[in-house]
């Protein structure tokens, strides 16, 4: 604000000593005023001063009041702040002690106007206050540790039907099972299987259970659940899903496509047909391979035959590789599957990783004609699933039941997702529990980590240099006196060297292999499961070894303890074991450049 003093007119009374007098009377009283008023502002400032740090305690003793933020005021001007003169208190000071002031003004308008703090011409000058501190944060000011996320899966993935996975001792014998088929018990006998493992007791009589009304109805005339396995490595998947399969279909009288077998590998998919020849030989029943090692009008041969009024199915079951029964699909005239009965995907995690080749949704339009049949009185025809009604309950159809087996299946629902499960239900070798929280709620835990290892195998790791792995491989060869070892790398060059790459790791069962080196680490751990699955089969024993450098082995063995391995025992080799068989490797090298050189010579022949 401004303080203004009004100097009146002089007439010719106030003139000499008498105008001098009252001049001074003026300035006085003009500079008693300023100091007055500047006394008030100062009183102001400190208390508004004090206003934010008592809002600060009052926000502080009740922390769910919300603070209120102070109203923004003018500036203080010159002195009273204690800041540069500014132009309007320098006018001030000029009017008071300089200007004439009226030797009969009355004193006690000054007074009245500086006892009235609130008029316009006397409100004291204001000041913007500091902005407060920084507001509460919500939830208290205490440092809490983020609660760990919890995985929330599905009913049927939280809650599996447990299997024992001892195969040694919990095994169940033949006669415990009498809904097998008789034949099918002769022919386990004639192999040598006098008693089911776990997985086998498990699986084989609910599938059972679902065709015991014939394969073209399920149980009750509903659509069967769909059925996931998790187990380990050799604990006897592919006969679980053998036996059920060949004797659902035992009584059908038209061949049609009634079975299809996925598989990731041409290696595995000619293991499991195998298995199949072997307890259909006695049978009407058809088994044809289609993994593209043929030609494709061989494969179609096997496939369809060509007649009078068009094309007659030549195969019940078939085993395929994605790629190759998508070629079919579109090139084979004639090959149907919309009679499909029984889906099996073998190593479903891996045929889930490679649903970028869309052999699924392929699988599925063929089988589930897209529009309903022609004929409305047609039983036991299939067409694909729409909204659920009185008028399409009323037709039977014949139903389409996925079967996933896998020692690594995920557990991930939306990778699941993708298959299109029907009211799913998961066996497993891995038991989940409940343990308590600190919040004494519970939560579902597996106590033995992500994945299941056979109980007959040890886990060892070798530290080592890259320049002597060779070496190394050589001295637990040929050192412990193995017959039967599998060596394992990351790449092919690595495999023209030694023995095996990742191609075998997966089902495939190589009898009598005792001993499993991983030459080059693996980099996932389901990986690292399928590797040391191919020793410790079927209730026997195994040794596995991994060749780490010293970079490798903190990251690794941190990966086996995640995933629920026993604790790799550390197998130190001095490097005076490994220096006299240099002779011998070089030897091998030699031989190996030779037979390098030979093969191009017959290449370029």
């Amino acid at each position: 604000m401004a303080l203004f003093h009004v100097a009146r007119y002089q007439g010719p009374e106030a003139t000499g000593p008498e105008r001098a007098e009252a001049e001074a009377g003026a300035g006085s009283r003009a500079r008693a005023l300023l100091e007055r008023l500047q006394s008030q502002a100062r009183e102001r400032q400190q208390q508004r001063e004090l206003e934010p740090a008592e809002a600060a305690a009052q926000t502080s003793e009740v922390p769910g009041r919300r603070r209120r933020r102070p109203r923004r005021r003018p500036r203080v001007s010159g002195r009273a702040a204690g800041r540069p003169d500014t132009p309007q208190a320098k006018r001030l000071r000029a009017g008071g002690e300089d200007a004439d002031a009226d030797a009969g003004s009355s004193e006690e308008a000054p007074k009245e106007r500086s006892a009235s703090p609130e008029a316009p011409d006397s409100r004291p000058p204001e000041t913007v206050s500091e902005l407060p501190g920084p507001g509460q944060v919500l939830g208290g000011l205490a440092r809490r540790k983020a609660a760990k996320v919890q995985l929330f899966l599905p009913m049927w993935l939280a809650n599996p039907s447990c299997v024992k996975k001892n195969v040694t001792k919990d095994l169940v014998p033949i006669e415990d099972i009498p809904e097998v088929h008789p034949d099918l018990q002769k022919q386990l006998r004639a192999r040598g299987i006098s008693s089911y493992f776990p997985v086998q007791a498990a699986v084989i009589p609910a599938l059972l259970e679902n065709a015991a009304s014939g394969f073209l109805v399920g149980r009750g005339g509903y659509q069967p659940s769909d059925l996931c396995v998790s187990a380990p490595t050799g604990s006897g998947k592919t006969l679980a899903f053998v036996i059920p399969v060949v004797q659902a279909l035992l009584h059908r009288v038209v061949c049609h496509v009634r079975a299809l077998v996925m598989l990731p590998t041409k290696e595995l998919a000619q293991q499991v047909s195998k298995v199949f020849n072997i307890y259909t030989d006695a049978t009407p029943l058809r088994v044809a391979l289609v993994t593209g090692q043929k030609p494709l009008a061989t494969e179609q041969e096997s496939l369809v035959q060509k007649t009078a009024d068009g094309f007659r199915c030549l195969a019940d079951i078939v085993v395929a590789t994605p790629g190759r029964l998508v070629d079919h699909i579109n090139q084979t005239p004639g090959f149907s599957l919309q009679q499909l009965r029984f889906l099996v995907v073998d190593e479903a995690d891996r045929m889930i990783d490679s649903m970028h080749q869309s052999w699924l949704p392929r699988v599925m339009a063929a089988a589930l004609p897209s529009k309903g049949p022609a004929d409305p009185c047609a039983l036991l025809q299939r067409w694909r699933p729409q909204a659920v009604t009185a008028a399409s309950a009323c037709c039977p159809q014949m139903p389409l039941q996925k079967l996933l087996f896998s020692a690594t299946l995920t557990q991930n629902p939306e990778k699941l997702q993708q298959l299109g499960l029907y009211q799913p239900r998961l066996f497993s070798t891995r038991l989940a529990h409940r343990v308590p929280k600190d919040e004494g709620t519970e939560v579902d835990r597996d106590p033995e980590g992500k994945y299941t290892f056979p109980a007959g195998l040890t886990h060892h790791y070798v530290p080592c240099s890259l320049s002597s792995k060779p070496l190394a491989i050589m001295h637990l060869v040929v050192g412990k006196n193995f017959s039967r070892a599998l060596c394992f790398t990351n790449s092919r060059e690595n495999s023209h060297s030694l023995i095996s790459t990742d191609a075998t790791a997966r089902g495939i069962d190589v009898l009598g292999v005792e001993l499993v080196i991983n030459y080059d680490a693996p980099q996932y751990l389901r990986t690292y499961v399928h590797r040391v699955g191919r020793t410790a089969r079927a209730g026997k024993t195994g040794q596995a070894f991994t060749l780490l450098l010293k970079v490798q082995e903190r990251t690794f063995l941190r990966m086996l303890a995640e995933g629920g391995a026993p604790e790799l025992a550390q197998h130190e080799i001095p490097s005076k074991l490994l220096q006299p068989l240099v002779p011998r490797y070089e030897e091998a090298l030699s031989q190996l450049e030779r037979t390098v050189k030979e093969e191009q010579k017959q290449k370029a022949a």
